[in-house]
């Protein structure tokens, strides 16, 4: 099979041969001043690059180039996301699973494992204690298993969710991230009022995908690599992928991904809406000793700067897998997105002592979410609770629009800026407050647009006063 962007089938725009060919430039090239000065040049038009571009620059070991790469991303990153950053909070709902992942312990084979089904009372109870930490936005997480999570509970559980209204709180964005499924499933889903539809890829090397999913329905490279497009076939503007790195070799690992993101931009006019760069870690019944591709914390910084180059508009997450020194890092080189009080067991929020024993894998970064906000203004970043594109219909090829002309600049800063308010009005503690509000008079005067600025600190007042839910 030979490579084609445009092409539907996953060994055609993940294509193996093209890959290899690509490292090998990369190799041949990573010393070849007069290209990386061209790729470099053109990657300060904050348009992006190809996955090819973006070997060479991954596989350069020129200190000068690599502070220059690093530079570039921060610039990108601001110039896109300003110093907002999305928070957010998964919230699992069973670890049920039929597959047989071998970097996962919720492989069915796993006996350790306490096997967990939220009920939907228990889904509110779960909803509640998140709302009062102040969160808005979940990622749903459940394991594959037809039986105990088919699509019909994930869709009475978000509507559960969107139901809940504690005191203030409220969560206005549900995004999923569920197995690959069906084109009519990804409709249902849709209709639910979904944000963003997330998969992991977890390899796009198919003869390691193919091994570490030994059996089960995700054992199908092809069925699961193609999951996006069967989403947007099915509706779903927005799309996140990513890649367990350290389970392959992550020079492999960065161009497939790219490939994949330029496949959604030229099949469906719009890329992914995030990106995803997990790394491996040790959880119940599985020891990071097992996997000899694991990835250093230096060529880890330098995937997501090299990753924000290649694909400026998308937002970046990251999660509380990493430490809160590697997150620190990785902020300025292009995180847009970062979990704070996350619990990655199922029913892990209602619970007064943290228990793991239903966990999908350890958490290093512990923080409450009023530390981690905390952390964020004191590192100069807003933390931002917004919702208001998913709400107002700004979602696929029009918020791609409005990211890329620089527009969104003057819907995004105020509205961070208002949930923040909120967040400090309703449950920051004194210290957190007292930063946020110093730090709010200052970012609000850099609205662009007079009137909104003007209006927004109408707003503002207002959220003070003890109204809510504001955006533009």
């Amino acid at each position: 099979m030979s490579y084609d962007v445009k092409s539907m089938k996953a060994e055609e725009f993940i294509n193996d041969e093209e890959i290899m060919d690509c490292l090998d430039y990369a190799k041949k090239n990573k010393d070849n001043m007069p290209l990386i000065r061209e790729i470099l040049e053109k990657a300060k038009k904050a348009k992006g690059i190809s996955h090819r571009e973006a070997a060479v620059l991954l596989e350069c070991d020129i200190p000068e180039v690599n502070e220059e790469i690093n530079k570039l991303a921060m610039e990108i990153k601001e110039k896109f996301y300003g110093k907002r950053i999305v928070m957010f909070a998964p919230l699992y709902l069973s670890n049920y699973c039929v597959n047989g992942c071998t970097y996962c312990p919720y492989h069915y084979k796993n006996k350790h494992i306490v096997r967990k089904k939220l009920t939907q009372d228990e889904i509110r109870q779960e909803v509640i204690a998140l709302q009062d930490m102040g969160h808005k936005r979940l990622a749903l997480e459940a394991g594959e298993d037809p039986v105990n999570n088919p699509i019909e509970y994930i869709l009475e559980s978000i509507d559960t969710i969107y139901s809940i209204k504690h005191k203030n709180g409220a969560i206005r964005r549900v995004n999923v991230n569920i197995a690959a499924t069906t084109v009519e499933n990804y409709k249902k889903l849709k209709d639910a009022g979904i944000g963003t539809y997330i998969l992991f890829q977890e390899t796009y090397n198919k003869k390691a995908y193919e091994e570490l999913h030994p059996t089960g329905p995700k054992h199908d490279y092809a069925y699961h690599t193609e999951a996006m497009d069967r989403a947007m076939q099915g509706g779903i503007d927005d799309v996140g992928i990513g890649v367990l790195f350290g389970l392959e070799m992550y020079r492999y690992e960065l161009v497939g991904i790219l490939m994949h993101a330029e496949h959604l931009e030229a099949v469906h006019g719009v890329g992914p809406h995030t990106i995803s760069v997990p790394r491996v870690c040790p959880a119940d019944d599985i020891d990071t000793e097992d996997f000899s591709n694991a990835v250093p914390d230096e060529i880890f910084e330098k995937i997501v700067a090299i990753i924000r180059i290649a694909v400026p508009y998308t937002g970046m997450i990251i999660s509380t897998r990493e430490s809160q020194k590697t997150r620190e890092k990785v902020l300025h080189l292009g995180i847009s997105q970062i979990s704070g009080g996350s619990r990655t067991s199922v029913g892990g929020y209602v619970e007064p002592v943290r228990d793991d024993s239903s966990a999908q894998f350890d958490v290093s970064d512990t923080r409450t979410l009023d530390e981690v906000v905390n952390w964020l203004i004191d590192l100069g970043y807003i933390p931002s609770f917004c919702t208001a594109c998913y709400r107002a219909g700004r979602t696929g090829d029009r918020f791609m629009s409005l990211l890329k002309s620089g527009q969104i600049v003057n819907c995004c800063q105020p509205n961070a800026l208002m949930t923040l308010k909120e967040y400090l009005e309703d449950y920051a503690s004194p210290d957190t407050k007292a930063k946020g509000e110093a730090l709010i008079a200052k970012e609000i005067l850099k609205v662009p647009n007079e009137n909104v600025r003007k209006k927004a600190m109408e707003y503002l007042n207002e959220i003070n006063d003890g109204k809510r839910d504001f955006r533009f």
